[in-house]
């Protein structure tokens, strides 16, 4: 469908959600002043015009007279205003449809269905006999409905995005060297540097994260949102991110860039070589399907890592883990850094049921949802089967696989979290 048509047919459907939510507001402020009933007009259609100014905007500039930050935060305007209304036109709608059909019950159990009684629905007046009208508490509950996401993803941008949460997990292991009892690991997933807008806060985090004294640290891709470039300003961030034993890194599906047009493919892969390039910039150990032994007191335990590997609908296959595994079948303990969630039940488990812990991100946990005590739940469950947190299941050989799914350190989209914080993740080792 034409670009131009389908921005006219969402103007067209913004301006119908706009008119159904005022009518409501009307009914609201019936019996108010003439004066609040007027500045309450002039508020809510200023909101509608520069809400629409705004989509206009994003549509008729060239892509590059407005830089990231700004886009990501103006088409996130849009997207909370129009969504938050959208949700009151919900509760509205079942409102009418549950009052149209009392009415209609009423007039045919009454006797009275006729086509000259008036269904003429003026929401600005106060109820009259023999017309359909709203009650208090439906509008009441639709508007109230409408604000709370208006509220929530509003805060979700000004605090959630950069509430960094350290989650503490002990990791059991029946088979690790006795000079890896105690090890501290440190996993930061899906940094996504393009979308960051606020330098001192993720600063902040790198900050809590040297806090802890990691031994050694895993970061499981997702750097940058499509382009090496978005990286470079906070190179001097992230490099401060060392540990004693070093830090080792893998790609995301997002580091490669398939989600923008490149003029070619050899620009696409030079792409992925200047992503590749700044992990060595910042000190990182990228694992492009290989293995490092780390050897600590006389014991040692293989690191793997793997290209991104993803498993669902159009998900992108780079790595090979065959190839990343080669000269570590022999090391008591395996972990492996594998970006995406999906490949711990399509590849590993099957085929590779000696990798004890495989460490994982990509879902962000959708960036929204709840978490309270033990319970989670988000939207994203219905679509990865592992999705936030620790998940174990026993192999063929009576031992156990581990699998960890980093809740992530940035965010893409919406640039904010909802329930759903931004996750640093220290682990404890310790022999089973």
């Amino acid at each position: 469908m034409n670009r131009t048509l389908v921005g006219f047919l969402l103007i067209g459907a913004f301006l119908l959600i706009d008119l159904y939510v005022y009518q409501a507001i009307r009914f609201l402020l019936r019996a108010s002043s003439e004066s609040t009933q007027r500045a309450v007009g002039w508020a809510f259609w200023g909101l509608s015009a520069l809400t629409v100014a705004t989509y206009l905007l994003l549509q008729l500039a060239p892509v590059d007279s407005l830089g990231r930050v700004t886009r990501t935060m103006l088409m996130s305007f849009v997207a909370i205003t129009y969504f938050s209304k959208f949700i009151s036109v919900i509760f509205l709608f079942i409102g009418d449809i549950v009052r149209f059909v009392c009415w209609i019950w009423t007039q045919v159990v009454g006797g009275t269905l006729s086509p000259s009684k008036s269904t003429t629905v003026d929401m600005a007046a106060p109820p009259r006999d023999n017309t359909i009208t709203r009650s208090d508490f439906l509008i009441k509950t639709a508007v109230a409905a409408g604000t709370i996401p208006l509220v929530a993803f509003s805060y979700g941008i000004i605090s959630g995005a950069h509430d960094y949460r350290i989650r503490r997990i002990t990791l059991p292991l029946k088979n690790l060297p006795r000079s890896f009892d105690g090890l501290t690991i440190a996993q930061l997933s899906d940094i996504h540097s393009g979308s960051f807008f606020n330098k001192t806060a993720v600063k902040g985090g790198v900050d809590m994260l040297l806090g802890e004294k990691p031994d050694l640290v895993f970061f499981t891709g997702d750097l940058v949102n499509s382009r090496a470039d978005e990286v470079n300003e906070y190179i001097d961030i992230f490099n401060k991110v060392k540990a004693p034993l070093g830090v080792f890194s893998t790609l995301g599906n997002h580091d490669y860039g398939a989600y923008v047009k490149w003029p070619s493919p050899e620009a696409q892969r030079q792409n992925v070589l200047n992503v590749v390039k700044a992990h060595k910039l910042m000190g990182w150990n990228p694992l492009m399907d290989e293995n490092h032994i780390l050897t600590q007191g006389g014991d040692k335990l293989a690191i793997i890592g793997v290209q991104n590997l993803g498993f669902g609908p159009a998900a992108l296959r780079a790595g090979n883990l065959a190839k990343a595994y080669q000269g570590a079948a022999d090391y008591p303990v395996k972990l492996l850094l594998s970006h995406d969630p999906t490949h711990w039940d399509a590849e590993i488990r099957p085929k590779f049921t000696d990798i004890d812990v495989t460490f994982s991100g990509h879902t962000h946990g959708a960036q929204f949802g709840v978490e309270v005590g033990d319970y989670k739940w988000s939207p994203v469950k219905y679509f990865y089967r592992q999705w936030a947190g620790l998940y174990t299941e026993p192999t063929t050989a009576g031992g156990q696989q581990t699998l960890y799914v980093n809740r992530g350190y940035g965010y893409i989209g919406y640039p904010g979290r909802v329930g759903i914080l931004p996750e640093i993740t220290i682990f404890t080792l310790k022999t089973a």
